[in-house]
């Protein structure tokens, strides 16, 4: 989708984060207060926001100036009255979730790396895993946002525009603050269950999926196998489903993988924010030496996704380096890849090799997308833009949004143009 795919690493301010691909712009500057980030929008004729650069596809890029919100005042804002939290946008989990945590509150989830930031995961519509968790847009309640005109404006739930304004793809302007809901901190325990079937998983789909607070079910597919990772949270209970094997030793996703860079397993109760990702905040978990592509299945659908993987293990495989299916509930976000329906997400960590990627990545669309697979936004993909955008009940709402905010086209790239042309 627009993307300029590029095995070579230049500087860090023009690659994204797996160095797959180098960003177009003429400048990267980071505006130290608010109204100088207000002046640059005015002044621009292009100009994006970029996170942490953790997106694999073109969806941050541009031919003008590149915008980092990390020198803007950090705000970590709590409101217990109305159990909200406003942040700033271009904070990282990893920045606020300790301080929720000493005051007595909680994110309700969290993504597998707590080092992307709060606004980059909500504008492509990032997730973690949860039978009954939203992605992590549908925590926010409201955001501020520099459109075209550099007069901020803040948005919130209720606003006729707001389903629209948070999984965006930084296409309607810069969102400098986020207002997140939270609810009282709680504990978490991870267990790893090893070595358990395929089969099982596609026959008792809702007792394993349903087994703890959040699961992550990883998986090559070639030998039938998949270890599951089970987040209880202290005081609800699950399914009671337990296949496999109790792992007795911390496991890493990827089965090369140092389990030394995961969050505390084997049982341990801990924090919520030290337990629900993947990986800890002070490591650092692949390097980026890799690549990613994600898939949204409607929940339905998803054992015949699976056997349909299944089927193309022997193509897979040479590229893979582990395959996650987590669950994802329906929300109201216009872009979202949950939206309107319950989904599994079909996530795959690639060797960073692509050109030998790519056609991996065109077979599983080919087995996907017929069961309506929606892609992730900041993944790499090579499936056509228009039917992307006909998986999306509210694109053409989102399209009008989009140039009435934007009708310059400061904020389009090459990416949003391709999706939602002028």
């Amino acid at each position: 989708m627009g993307a300029r795919y590029d095995a070579g690493v230049s500087t860090p301010a023009a690659v994204n984060w797996a160095g797959n691909l180098t960003f177009s712009a003429v400048r990267l500057t980071h505006p130290a207060s608010l109204d100088e980030l207000c002046e640059l929008v005015v002044a621009s004729d292009q100009v994006r926001a970029l996170g942490a650069g953790h997106s694999f596809s073109a969806v941050a890029d541009t031919t003008g100036t590149l915008v980092r919100l990390d020198r803007l005042p950090p705000i970590i804002d709590i409101d217990a009255s109305s159990l909200t939290a406003t942040v700033s946008a271009g904070l990282r989990y990893s920045d606020i979730v300790a301080t929720l945590d000493a005051e007595g509150f909680a994110l309700a989830n969290l993504a597998s790396l707590p080092h992307i930031t709060v606004a980059g995961a909500a504008a492509t519509g990032t997730h973690g895993s949860g039978d009954r968790l939203r992605n992590l847009a549908d925590a926010v309640v409201a955001l501020r946002i520099i459109p075209a005109d550099g007069e901020p404006v803040w948005l919130r739930r209720g606003d006729p525009d707001f389903p629209g304004a948070v999984v965006a793809l930084g296409a309607l302007g810069i969102v400098t603050d986020v207002c997140l809901r939270v609810e009282p901190a709680f504990e978490v325990a991870q267990e790893v269950r090893l070595d358990v079937p395929l089969d099982e998983i596609a026959e008792s789909w809702d007792e394993v999926f349903a087994a703890a607070y959040s699961v992550s079910a990883f998986t090559s597919y070639g030998d039938g196998r998949a270890n599951v990772f089970l987040k209880h949270r202290a005081g609800a209970a699950g399914s009671g489903w337990s296949g496999g094997r109790t792992a007795k030793a911390p496991v890493h996703p990827i089965p090369i993988g140092d389990p030394a860079a995961c969050t505390q397993q084997l049982g341990v109760p801990g924090p919520w924010y030290e337990r629900l990702p993947h990986f800890r905040a002070d490591a650092v978990p692949s390097a980026g030496n890799e690549l990613q592509s994600e898939f949204f299945v409607a929940r339905p659908d998803a054992p015949a996704a699976l056997e349909a993987l299944r089927g193309i293990a022997d193509r897979v495989a040479p590229v893979l380096q582990i395959s996650e299916l987590r669950m994802v509930a329906a929300d109201d976000q216009w872009l979202s890849p949950a939206y309107g329906r319950d989904c599994v997400a079909f996530h795959f960590t690639w060797i960073r090799d692509t050109p030998s990627v790519l056609p991996v990545v065109e077979a599983v669309e080919k087995a996907l997308l017929p069961l309506g697979a929606r892609p992730h936004w900041g993944k790499v993909s090579t499936a056509e833009t228009s039917e992307i955008v006909s998986r999306y009940p509210r694109a053409a709402q989102f399209a009008s949004l989009r140039r009435r905010f934007d009708p310059a086209g400061t904020f389009a790239n090459a990416y949003t143009r391709e999706l939602f042309p002028s």
